[in-house]
């Protein structure tokens, strides 16, 4: 019982118990060893006040012999006072006699040989057998000093192996209560260190460090159900990781595809082929609402059997678990006894997962994957699905946008096309018409002269119309030369004056920004456009073009010929150029200025906004 006890006690105990010990034999010890040099100093104070006794004895005992009474008595008063202190004893000397009984015999002879001879006057034999008395009481005190003293060295002795003993003991109570359990501790601290949550520390005690093996085992149980816990999450979480890495590597590769497709066919295989693997189906149908939004029309497929390709070729609203699809991703279970899925029990599908391809808050279109298996809808597959029927629906509207776009680009291209012709060849060839009835109705009238003059006018119309045509043709292939329009002006002034032999001269002021690729063609059409109309109608010697690129992008055209009055009428074509000019000028911004007095040239000026210009 006192063993459980022992060991259940507190650290703090058992330390204050061994602790209190060693105070206590320390303290023992101590208090033994000035007790006995007490004793000692007492008693050699005592037989130095016995020594003086004896010699004031034999004082006595020459003054009392010479007569001197006054001396005498003072004497007698001093060895009554030192035999009454030996007696009492003196503690703040310290003095004393020792305590035994033959000390104290010895004491009460003396103070009965000196009550005997202190009456009248002592003799010296009197005075030898009053000082044998106190040599007596002096050998006495000495002999228990002598004892005192052997006992002095014997505790003194006996104090280096008590303080070995006790040093020692305290070593081994502090490895043992100490330093051993915290050492276990390290022990398994270092373990937990290196990866080991097996392990623990044995519990010996009940005491602090008891409690903190307790509390280390406790710890480390935890920390290992931590770590299996945390292993089977980061187990989960890599898993979950990896399905999301799948996720989005479809999601990449399905906007890579749907970047660089070029027609929804091409399109609708490729995501069938896809969301497939991403849904793990057994089969997928892609479909899409036909113009008047009554039917489903299929676009691809993938895993179907061959007997049920015709009968989902075109699905009517209503007519089966697809073809209604809601916004949001949903499995739906093909029922048997339901008329609906009749071709999908056939084919061996128990459930579809229905996906609706919306744009624009409206539904386009839906994707049916087909399970022979009832499939688990996680909701992170359902926003893959769900993504993915977004890419599909925005790339289908990107491509038939693209589609429009290019038919529209070609109709424009074309009604150009048109307008050029019929500005400029149409006209020509109509007045070579008038011309050769004319010159019919001459050669009927047998006018020849007239005739000669007006085939000299249709051959003249001819050349026109194939100096239109030249330049219709060069209209059309100009490009301009990279980012920079100066090049493009150029080589237009070069073939004008090829074809007009007129001069042209070139002038370009200041620096600028380059102009968009749209900007420069606009513009180089319009200069193209304004020295037609110098070479058709203008008579002029030369031209001269200026380029304005600071502070507001402008291009000018200057000739020197005859002029025109701007508010009255013009020829037709002059009026069609001037028109087609600032049509094209509006189409990128510009303003076109035309200035022109008869007899005084013509300035056509096409500028950009000053803004439009410097964002340029």
């Amino acid at each position: 019982m006192k063993k459980h006890a022992w060991r259940d006690a507190r650290l703090a105990t058992k330390i204050g118990v061994l602790g209190a010990a060693l105070l206590l034999a320390a303290l023992a010890s101590i208090g033994a060893t000035l007790w006995i040099s007490w004793q000692l100093v007492g008693g050699a104070a005592a037989v130095n006040e016995a020594g003086r006794l004896r010699m004031q004895t034999w004082e006595l005992t020459h003054v009392s012999a010479r007569g001197e009474q006054a001396q005498a008595e003072q004497l007698r008063a001093r060895i009554d006072a030192s035999l009454a202190l030996l007696a009492r004893g003196e503690p703040a000397r310290p003095l004393f006699l020792p305590r035994d009984a033959d000390t104290q015999t010895q004491l009460q002879a003396v103070e009965r040989a000196w009550r005997e001879a202190r009456g009248h006057v002592i003799n010296d034999r009197e005075a030898r057998a009053l000082v044998a008395q106190i040599d007596a009481l002096v050998s006495r005190v000495e002999e228990r000093i002598a004892g005192w003293t052997a006992i002095l060295s014997s505790l003194q002795l006996a104090l280096l192996p008590l303080a070995i003993v006790g040093c020692v003991g305290l070593l081994v109570a502090s490895r043992v209560l100490v330093f051993l359990p915290v050492d276990r501790l390290r022990n398994a601290l270092r373990a937990l260190e290196n990866g080991d949550l097996s392990a623990r520390v044995p519990v010996r005690n009940r005491d602090e460090l008891g409690e903190v093996a307790d509390g280390f085992n406790a710890m480390a149980e935890r920390l290992g159900a931590a770590y299996r816990g945390m292993e089977l999450q980061v187990r989960d979480r890599t898993a979950d990781l990896r399905a999301e890495q799948q996720r989005l590597t479809l999601l990449y590769e399905a906007s890579a595809f749907a970047a660089q497709v070029e027609s929804t066919d091409a399109l609708a295989a490729g995501f069938a082929d896809r969301l497939r693997r991403a849904a793990r189906s057994d089969a997928v149908i892609i479909r899409c609402l036909d113009p008047r939004r009554e039917r489903m029309v299929l676009l691809a497929s993938q895993g179907l059997p061959p007997g049920m390709m015709d009968a989902e070729r075109c699905l009517a609203k209503g007519d089966c678990h697809c073809g209604a699809p809601e916004p949001v991703a949903r499995v739906i279970r093909i029922e048997p006894a339901t008329d609906y899925g009749t071709h999908c029990q056939k084919a061996g599908f128990c459930a579809v997962i229905s996906v609706a391809l919306r744009l624009h808050g409206e539904t386009v279109g839906e994707i049916d994957l087909l399970y022979r298996d009832t499939p688990q809808l996680l909701p992170a597959d359902r926003v893959l699905l769900d993504s993915l029927a977004a890419h599909l629906s925005t790339t289908i509207e990107r491509l038939r946008a693209a589609a429009l776009q290019r038919e529209a680009a070609i109709a424009e291209e074309r009604a150009m096309l048109a307008r050029e012709l019929h500005d400029s060849i149409a006209q020509g060839l109509a007045f070579t018409k008038i011309q050769v009835q004319l010159l019919r109705q001459a050669q009927l009238a047998g006018c020849d002269e007239e005739a000669a003059k007006l085939l000299d006018e249709v051959e003249l119309g001819i050349k026109e119309s194939t100096a239109d045509v030249r330049a219709l043709l060069l209209h059309f292939r100009t490009r301009t030369d990279g980012d920079d329009l100066v090049p493009a002006l150029q080589q237009t002034l070069h073939k004008f004056r090829l074809q007009s032999g007129l001069e042209a001269e070139l002038e370009v002021r200041g620096h600028g920004a380059p102009l968009p690729a749209d900007h420069q063609v606009q513009l180089l059409h319009v200069v193209q456009e304004a020295l037609s109309n110098v070479r058709k109608h203008a008579g002029a010697r030369g031209v001269k073009l200026v380029v304005e690129q600071q502070p507001q992008f402008s291009i000018e055209v200057q000739d020197d010929g005859r002029g025109f009055d701007t508010e009255g009428e013009g020829p037709d074509d002059s009026h069609v150029g001037l028109r087609i000019m600032r049509e094209r000028a509006e189409r990128v911004g510009a303003v076109v200025d035309i200035q022109s007095q008869p007899g005084s040239g013509t300035r056509v000026r096409v500028a950009l906004p000053q803004a439009l210009a410097l964002s340029a």
